[in-house]
């Protein structure tokens, strides 16, 4: 898998670019846009959340445009009543403005061309290129043919006015869902299925989330789409390499129908990550089947779990700009996305102190009743980030597993009669010993601490051999909830044909602790403020149910970078 983004991240600058390769031409002296605004748009359609291969699309899509100073537009592709919603279009413009980028005034939707839509497929008609058909779906795929054989339909040659009035008809509601088809008259013998009288309108009954009843006939996309990117003056339609056999079914919508402009369609490779997966109907089940707490659980791979789960803007863009945009399918390692949010919050991430797996220690020589404060850097790459004053005490929060009664070979850190430790910004410690519970766990450490060592430096500059610890003042810490996320999927391929996608949902993708132990000073953080958790990872305040008082927090990504480089 590593090998995969390797050999992408080292295509050729060309082959990376290959779309704006087609663009320069485009616009270039004597090219078909000579002198014209390079215009792009974005097209979702709102029956879900956008996810991260969307975010490719979109950065595709805004980014060309940024690249050459032209404009992209956001256009709601809502010509299917089926399961669109208000509500995802509302969380589409959101996740594209937390993203940075903007469409101006540029926001459309599908459905705002319906009328031009019917008067577009109503001038087909008249011009003999299309007819509606009265096979039944049975009956449609067995007229189909196979390769070298034609397609056939008994009502190819229907009169122009005979279509025109059933049309119409569909128009007005007099036919049931499936009664009837609106095909475009290409070619029942063309090699591209795509192109064999493909249907341009089908009857649905159902209500549409802006038109409510107005409309129970709807353009497929093959031919709504063109028109759209026509009438809005689009140059280039960039879509993913699916679209690539309809790019003739789209060309011919564009030269036989009454248009103001010919855009030109690029396609380029969807993004594909492991073990994830990104079809919207099996990201539906999962929300549906409450296998995940909704479409913004920090395991999905939508933009809104993303934001949840502590990924930056910053880092989703470079993800996308270093993948590049190829021409065939791959396969990207989910690290390599961890890679790149690692790579931004060790930048900009304050450190601080924070125990998930809490276990008292008590410095028995430490005065009892006294408290000061240490000093500790907020992110030792940012030497402008400054420094902070964190509260000591002779009562502490460590992890549990920074002690061992037995300790096992090259362990470092605190055991009775082991080496010096150092806690973090503090003093330089040694384990004596500990207490038990009845049930002979470990409840307490004790150990001994160097007074002339403060700020972890011995007096008499020894060396120490022992590990640094962090470490919460106990009388001061606050409590938490920390939510430890892995991979949805223990499969790397979830999404493989032979497989139940449900099948190979990762049982340990969620571990949630409870009495965690942070820094006074996060008492009062809100989100989606994150940290570095000194030697444990990123986090950030979950966006949804933390709050003061009860502060959660999600792990963003490890410290540990598995990618490859």
């Amino acid at each position: 898998m590593a090998e995969d983004v390797k050999t992408m991240q080292e295509e050729t600058a060309e082959g990376r670019n290959f779309i704006h390769a087609f663009i320069e031409e485009d616009i270039a002296p004597g090219g078909q846009y000579a002198g014209m605004t390079v215009h792009t748009r974005f097209p979702p359609e709102p029956n879900g959340y956008l996810h991260i291969g969307h975010c490719k699309a979109l950065t595709i899509d805004f980014g060309t445009a940024e690249k050459y100073g032209g404009l992209c537009n956001l256009r709601m592709d809502d010509t299917n009543p089926t399961k669109e919603d208000e509500e995802f279009v509302e969380a589409i413009k959101e996740d594209i403005h937390w993203l940075g980028f903007d469409w101006g005034d540029r926001f459309f939707y599908g459905s705002d061309y319906f009328d031009e839509d019917y008067r577009q497929a109503v001038g087909l008609i008249k011009k003999g290129l299309a007819y509606v058909c009265q096979l039944s779906p049975e009956e449609f795929r067995e007229y189909r043919g196979s390769v070298g054989v034609p397609a056939r339909s008994p009502y190819r040659d229907r009169p122009v006015e005979e279509s025109l009035d059933l049309f119409e008809r569909m128009k007005n509601g007099e036919f049931p869902d499936g009664a009837m088809t609106l095909r475009a008259r290409i070619d029942l013998a063309s090699g591209n299925f795509n192109m064999r009288d493909p249907v341009i309108y089908r009857i649905n009954h159902l209500p549409h989330h802006r038109y409510g009843d107005k409309w129970c006939i709807y353009p497929m996309y093959d031919f709504a789409h063109p028109i759209q990117d026509a009438l809005e003056g689009i140059t280039h339609s960039l879509c993913s390499l699916e679209f690539e056999n309809h790019r003739p079914l789209y060309n011919w919508v564009v030269d036989n129908c009454d248009l103001p402009a010919k855009p030109r369609q690029i396609e380029f490779a969807r993004l594909g990550i492991d073990h994830t997966v990104m079809s919207k109907r099996k990201l539906r089940r999962l929300v549906e089947e409450g296998r995940v707490s909704g479409w913004d659980d920090p395991r999905m791979p939508t933009l809104c779990g993303l934001r949840r789960r502590g990924y930056t803007p910053r880092s989703i863009r470079n993800f996308c700009e270093r993948i590049g945009v190829a021409k065939s399918a791959n396969i990207v390692e989910y690290g390599f996305l961890e890679h790149c949010l690692r790579e931004d919050l060790n930048e900009t991430a304050e450190r601080v102190m924070a125990v998930i797996r809490p276990v008292k220690l008590t410095i028995t020589n430490y005065p009892e009743g006294k408290a000061e404060t240490v000093t500790v850097e907020n992110n030792p790459v940012d030497p402008a980030a400054g420094t902070r004053e964190v509260a000591f005490s002779r009562h502490l929060w460590i992890e549990a597993d920074d002690f061992l009664e037995t300790p096992v070979p090259k362990y470092k850190r605190l055991y009775p009669g082991g080496p010096e430790c150092r806690l973090k910004g503090a003093y330089l410690i040694t384990c004596t010993g500990c207490v038990k519970d009845e049930s002979g766990n470990v409840v307490e450490v004790l150990c001994e601490y160097d007074p002339d060592s403060r700020g972890g430096d011995p007096a008499d500059g020894r060396k120490v051999k022992g590990a640094t610890i962090h470490w919460v003042d106990a009388e001061s810490a606050v409590d938490a909830e920390v939510r430890l996320y892995d991979n949805l999927f223990s499969d790397a391929a979830p999404d493989a044909a032979d497989k139940d996608f449900i099948d190979c949902l990762n049982p340990n993708s969620l571990e949630i602790l409870t009495g965690c132990k942070v820094e006074a000073g996060l008492a009062g953080a809100v989100a989606p403020a994150g940290f570095q958790f000194m030697r444990l990872g990123y986090f950030c305040l979950d966006n949804k149910d933390s709050k003061p008082g009860h502060l959660v927090f999600n792990r963003s990504v490890s410290l540990k970078d598995s990618f490859k480089k």
